[in-house]
């Protein structure tokens, strides 16, 4: 499962990066240029923006799929199996349930801007909403693939806290253990 999460993870990672160092050439170009030269690169502004709000959406998508999302988890950590699978399978239904939400709202804004243009650029502003009706899509297919993981008994015990240790938790950790050990 990990080396299939990876493998789907990279590429994305590759695209925010890509994404992050094209916004870092246009804005840091266009200082240049109006301070240096007294002109600038007009689409720096609008193609910036629109690609902050694709490295936005496609980051939070690798953070749901790498668990790295913010969560307390101390209830969690506390129940038997089953208490933590029900939390599981419930946390999951309402996630989707809030995909479902953010994705109908953003449906209709895409329909309300399809016809819209920016001022610079001239393409529709529904590319704005576009990231955010991708991630939707693959955080609701993430979300149903979890609990069929569930459903089928396919998923470790570990993986039923939808939140992961900081490495920095687990050397703290380790080394109180170790402490602990010491004669």
């Amino acid at each position: 499962m990990n080396v299939a999460i990876r493998t789907l993870v990279k590429p994305v990672e590759a695209i925010i990066a890509a994404c992050m160092a094209v916004m870092l050439l246009l804005v840091f170009g266009n200082v240049v240029l109006r301070y240096v030269f007294n002109t600038g690169i007009s689409v720096s502004d609008e193609l910036s923006r629109l690609l902050f709000v694709w490295m936005v959406f496609l980051g939070a998508m690798a953070a749901l799929v790498e668990r790295a999302h913010l969560g307390v988890d101390t209830l969690v950590k506390r129940l038997s199996r089953t208490g933590r699978i029900v939390c599981f399978v419930l946390s999951n239904i309402l996630m989707l349930y809030a995909t479902w939400l953010i994705a109908s709202g953003t449906w209709k804004q895409f329909g309300i801007n399809l016809g819209m243009t920016t001022p610079v650029m001239g393409i529709s502003q529904a590319w704005f909403f576009a990231p955010l009706l991708i991630f939707a899509a693959l955080s609701a297919g993430w979300f149903c693939f979890m609990i069929l993981r569930v459903m089928t008994g396919r998923i470790d015990s570990d993986e039923l806290i939808g939140v992961r240790e900081s490495e920095e938790e687990v050397d703290i950790e380790a080394f109180r253990r170790s402490d602990r050990d010491k004669p």
